[in-house]
């Protein structure tokens, strides 16, 4: 009788620590997602920041310099900016949008060929862009 009762102290405590971390589990995760940099299922790495285009156009070509990929060029297209990069094997366009005025959303797209995506190199450029706008 006594194991019995021991037994479903120690389920009890179990189950209310598991429901406890759960919580706090999603809470961590819900905070992080603001901060995270997200990415379509195309393969498409994207992110808004709280800075002009003007800005960010030139934290991104800081960024691709830093990481040693030449800009091959810019231009400006139904109101986007858009960058252009090359790199070993891969071609990089950098989109930054407008929202409003102190805020741009900017989309990097890194081609491994013409038909696989390098997510990685994408998401490096947008951590690298942030990192520099940070400074300013």
């Amino acid at each position: 009788m006594k194991l019995n009762r021991f037994l479903v102290i120690i389920a009890l405590a179990f189950t209310s620590m598991v429901t406890g971390c759960a919580s706090v589990a999603v809470t961590v995760l819900g905070m992080g997602a603001g901060a995270a940099v997200n990415h379509t299922l195309t393969g498409i790495t994207y992110k808004t920041f709280t800075a002009p285009v003007s800005k960010v156009k030139i934290a991104s070509i800081g960024a691709l310099n830093r990481m040693g990929i030449k800009p091959s060029g810019s231009k400006k297209q139904e109101g986007n900016q858009i960058v252009k990069a090359t790199a070993k094997d891969r071609d990089i366009e950098i989109v930054l949008e407008p929202i409003s005025s102190n805020s741009t959303r900017m989309r990097v797209i890194a081609r491994n060929g013409r038909v696989l995506y390098d997510s990685a190199t994408a998401t490096e450029i947008i951590m690298q862009t942030e990192r520099i706008l940070a400074k300013s």
